[in-house]
């Protein structure tokens, strides 16, 4: 930590009303809603992935991204509620945690410019929209994004110190070396997916206006899916990017900048799990080949239901 961050950091204190009455409350209500839609979700990609779906290959993969976080949520509570996290535990969350918040803005890249090159191109790019290459493109996201994330550690010296240093736990002043840390993230991990979503999505739109063919109706249904996951993510997480590139731009050195954002970070930290819980639940909503596959499924649960139900009554 930089010496005039360290040297405020004891003088700067502030209440933790937001994580003791908000975190337990929200993060338990994004639980319950979070892991069941997102496996569900999960599942149903992997039954269209077999079927030669490449879209659902990317949903996949963001739907792992979501399901990593929701999965760290009852320790953020455990922390909300004073109880004690092993250092390492406390490491791993925070890293998953970021890492999943980048994981997912790639994915949505990959899904809009996917669709960008089947409507605006649709008699080019064969090869590129073959389940194949989605896999192929899935796992090189993966790879970029973990890359740049140790290489963001290493930078803060994270990395040496993964065991013995609470990474969950936000210092009260944010360091000159932090400071670089969240505006890299945030123009990144935030602003370029953005800009390259909007893009897409434009594009789509302005071909679908031309679009004469007779499966418009269907890529019109391709088009609201795009836009319900664009406009969750930016309502999920432009406050906390805003927020986290003030930090980086106000913060290091200043307790009064720190002190004045700390209750607006606290909870956009929180809100950007929305996007989390509301992935899962568009897309199934939205996508006919993802409801068709959850009546099959409910259809398939609610006759071994009866099943046994008949066996157990039965004389």
């Amino acid at each position: 930590m930089d010496n005039n961050a360290s040297v405020n950091q004891t003088n700067c204190t502030h209440g933790d009303a937001v994580e003791r009455y908000m975190y337990p409350t929200a993060y338990s209500l994004f639980f319950i809603v979070g892991f069941p839609a997102n496996c569900l979700s999960l599942y149903v990609a992997c039954v269209l992935v077999r079927k030669g779906n490449n879209l659902a290959v990317y949903l996949i993969s963001l739907s792992v991204g979501d399901l990593l976080y929701i999965l760290t949520l009852p320790v953020w509570i455990m922390m909300a509620l004073g109880q004690e996290v092993n250092d390492s535990l406390c490491s791993v969350i925070a890293v998953v945690m970021f890492n999943s918040f980048y994981v997912g803005s790639g994915f949505l890249c990959c899904i809009s410019v996917d669709r960008y090159l089947a409507i605006v191109f649709p008699l080019h790019f064969g090869r590129v929209r073959e389940t194949r290459t989605a896999v192929q493109v899935s796992a090189v996201v993966w790879l970029m994004e973990i890359i740049i994330h140790l290489s963001l550690l290493a930078y803060k010296d994270a990395i040496r110190n993964f065991s013995a240093f609470q990474m969950c736990k936000e210092p009260m002043i944010m360091s000159n070396t932090f400071a670089v840390v969240a505006i890299t993230r945030a123009v990144l991990g935030f602003l370029v997916p953005v800009l390259i979503m909007t893009f897409c999505f434009m594009e789509i739109i302005r071909a679908l206006k031309k679009s004469t063919s007779t499966v418009v109706s269907e890529r019109r249904k391709i088009c609201f899916l795009l836009l319900f996951l664009l406009f969750t993510y930016l309502v999920a997480f432009t406050p906390f990017q805003v927020v986290m590139f003030l930090r980086g731009l106000l913060e290091p050195g200043h307790c009064s900048a720190a002190q004045n954002l700390r209750d607006f970070y606290m909870v956009f930290v929180a809100t950007t799990t929305i996007n989390s819980v509301l992935d899962p639940i568009i897309y199934c909503l939205i996508s006919e080949s993802a409801k068709i596959e959850m009546k099959n499924l409910f259809t398939c649960f609610g006759k071994q239901v009866n099943k046994i139900y008949s066996s157990v009554v039965k004389p």
